[in-house]
């Protein structure tokens, strides 16, 4: 039920997932810092994307009656502030629109994380073409997109590394994460890496890959599901493996 619950909280949109309980946004499996009511603003928007969110429903919301508050400055502030931390742009969004003198909508695709598995599901062993996009991905190879608009990407090497480089995202530590790949477990891939899917983490989404090609060959990485592009031309290329036997 907790596994549940959790799941239930979690919103992803293009690349990034909120984490609607623990007030948290991420992007790319990154930890981004957002204050308070920018926060609160975002899980407004997320409640009915398409819609218009009034300032007068976020007004009473986030500010009540016998709050005292410059309630225009502090939400254009909030706005702001949320559009900083998406890399959204005023004139031309991606997620968050203004309506003039009315109020704000969400204009990006949002989904609901995927359920886990429970126990009933496993033992009724559902059919291949039912699986999640997400499980799919396992014993494929998959092409690693880049991060940000760059032409490469940061992965980690295990799951301390993932939850060390977020505390050091948020604190703003460069030295600490130049240390971690110095010490080779934050990992810098191009573009176009191919990656064997050995492994997938639905909730938290990302998955465990044998990197196949470059500087750190075979070594395995954690890597958010967002930054994988199909490669059917890797796939197509795959031939089962004969094993010799003898007689």
């Amino acid at each position: 039920m907790p596994q549940a619950a959790r799941s239930s909280n979690m919103v992803r949109f293009d690349v990034y997932e909120v984490d609607l309980r623990a007030e948290e946004l991420y992007k790319a499996g990154r930890k981004i810092k957002l204050q308070v009511q920018p926060f609160h603003v975002l899980a407004m928007l997320l409640e009915q994307p398409g819609e218009v969110l009034t300032r007068e429903e976020l007004r009473n919301r986030l500010w009540p009656a016998d709050t005292f508050v410059d309630f225009d400055h502090s939400l254009n502030t909030a706005i702001k502030k949320l559009r900083q931390a998406l890399g959204d742009d005023k004139k031309k969004p991606r997620f968050v629109e203004t309506l003039p003198k009315r109020g704000y909508r969400f204009i990006g695709t949002v989904k609901q994380a995927a359920a886990p598995r429970t126990a009933a599901s496993v033992t009724s062993a559902a059919p291949p073409s039912k699986a999640s996009k997400d499980s799919a991905w396992v014993g494929r190879v998959a092409k690693l997109r880049g991060e940000e608009g760059h032409p490469f990407a940061w992965v980690c090497a295990d799951d301390a590394t993932a939850r060390e480089r977020q505390k050091l995202d948020a604190a703003s530590d460069d030295v600490g994460l130049s240390l971690l790949i110095a010490a080779q477990k934050l990992l810098l891939l191009p573009e176009g890496t191919p990656l064997r899917v050995l492994e997938v983490e639905e909730t938290l989404g990302r998955c465990q890959g044998r990197i196949l090609e470059g500087e750190h060959y075979s070594k395995t990485a954690l890597v958010p599901l967002s930054l994988l592009a199909e490669a059917p031309e890797l796939n197509a290329a795959r031939k089962p493996r004969k094993w010799n036997l003898g007689k």
